[in-house]
């Protein structure tokens, strides 16, 4: 199931072992969640683990075959990596994409932050301009070079995935309960609602929407010029 192979995926990338992380992504294959699958690669070629490179080759052929957002920037960087050179001009920063992504496809009313260039690690809004805090923190957000802001994109791109989603199930039953899920305000909860008595599309979509969200938030990162390479999270392994 989808969240089997994300647990497995996640898990290896944690643990530390590049082969661990060579193995959960060849017993992966090349299925949805190449974006995670292809982030565990780099790490492990970066640690020159055996039998890295022929599989970030394969990975990396099929995310230029699929063309889906982020696809693009982390073949290359594979394909960097197994060359041991980069030509994209792009800096390496460790960071969350989950977490970045929960931050770009937030409702623009109420969230937004800045993003450590330094440490990769997100602030909150509220937290970095001291909003509501007693104690707020003394940061230079002007500083360019230490911060780069991040401003959300609102929930279309999460709508679409839904739509799409939507468009490949082949059980009948379940794609039209689907399409009335759509409709109107609530879809996003609807359409989960309608998930939640299907295990197996359920799990699926998780690893659907996981590979799109996790792209767009490298493909944003690398319009703002740089690479997204991988930031252990506290707490986050086997999630």
């Amino acid at each position: 199931m989808g969240t089997d192979r994300l647990r497995e995926l996640r898990r290896a990338i944690h643990s530390g072992d590049p082969a661990a992380m060579v193995a959960a992504v060849e017993h992966h294959g090349l299925r949805p969640s190449l974006q995670l699958a292809g982030e565990v690669l780099l790490v492990a070629l970066r640690a020159d683990a055996a039998g890295a490179s022929d599989l970030a080759d394969r990975f990396a052929a099929a995310l230029e075959g699929r063309g889906w957002d982020g696809d693009l920037e982390l073949a290359t960087a594979l394909r960097a990596a197994m060359a041991g050179h980069d030509e994209q001009g792009l800096g390496d920063l460790a960071v969350d994409l989950d977490e970045l992504a929960d931050v770009l496809e937030g409702a623009p009313e109420y969230s937004g932050g800045y993003l450590d260039l330094r440490s990769g690690e997100i602030w909150p809004l509220s937290v970095a301009d001291g909003d509501g805090w007693d104690d707020p923190l003394d940061l230079d957000l002007d500083d360019s070079e230490r911060w780069l802001s991040v401003w959300p994109q609102g929930s279309r791109d999460g709508y679409q995935d839904m739509v799409q989603f939507a468009e490949t199930c082949t059980d009948a039953v379940l794609a039209g309960k689907l399409d009335v899920a759509l409709n109107g305000r609530g879809a996003f909860r609807r359409f989960k609602d309608v998930l939640f008595d299907y295990p197996d599309e359920r799990a699926e979509w998780f690893s659907f929407s996981d590979d799109r969200r996790r792209g767009r938030a490298r493909a944003w990162l690398a319009a703002a010029g740089y690479r997204a390479v991988f930031r252990p999270v506290s707490g986050s392994s086997g999630r």
